[in-house]
C-alpha cells in the first residue's frame, strides 16, 4: 500500500519510518513524506490520486491539512483516495469540518500506532 504523509514537522518521517519499519522492509508498505499541502498536491498530480492512503496533519503553515483535503476531494476522479486527518486538537470543530470535507478517519496527536496499523490494514486498497 502506497501511504502519503503530509506533515510540516522533520521529525514525523522517521518516527513513521521507525514505527512501520517491518510493513516497510517487507514492502506492505510504501511511504512518502511531504511537508506541505502544497507539496502533498504536487506529489499527488505527479503520481496519481489512486491506490494512495493520505495520512495529513490538519494544523500546517501555508495550506492548511483541511484546505488539502477539500482540493483532493474536488481534484480527483472517483473514488477519491483515502484520506485519514491528524491533528494535535481532537476538537468537534476539526472534525466536523474533516467529516464534510470528505475525510474517512479523524485521529488525533499523539498518535496511537497500533490502532493506526490496525485501521490502515483493514482498508481495502
Amino acid at each position: 500500500m502506497k501511504i502519503l504523509v503530509v506533515d510540516d514537522e522533520q521529525d514525523v518521517q522517521p518516527l513513521f519510518e521507525q514505527r512501520f519499519r517491518r510493513e516497510i522492509k517487507s514492502h506492505e508498505f510504501e511511504m512518502e513524506f511531504v511537508l506541505s499541502g502544497e507539496a502533498a498536491l504536487e506529489y499527488l498530480n505527479n503520481n496519481g490520486f489512486q491506490d494512495k492512503l493520505i495520512l495529513s496533519d490538519i494544523n500546517m503553515p501555508g495550506m492548511s491539512g483541511l484546505e488539502l483535503l477539500d482540493k483532493i476531494q474536488k481534484s480527483c476522479n472517483p473514488p477519491p483516495p483515502v484520506v485519514m486527518m491528524i491533528s494535535a486538537y481532537g476538537d468537534d470543530e476539526n472534525k466536523n469540518t474533516a467529516q464534510k470535507l470528505g475525510a474517512n478517519d479523524f485521529l488525533t496527536k499523539p498518535l496511537d500506532f497500533a490502532l493506526l496499523k490496525e485501521k490502515i490494514k483493514s482498508l481495502s486498497i
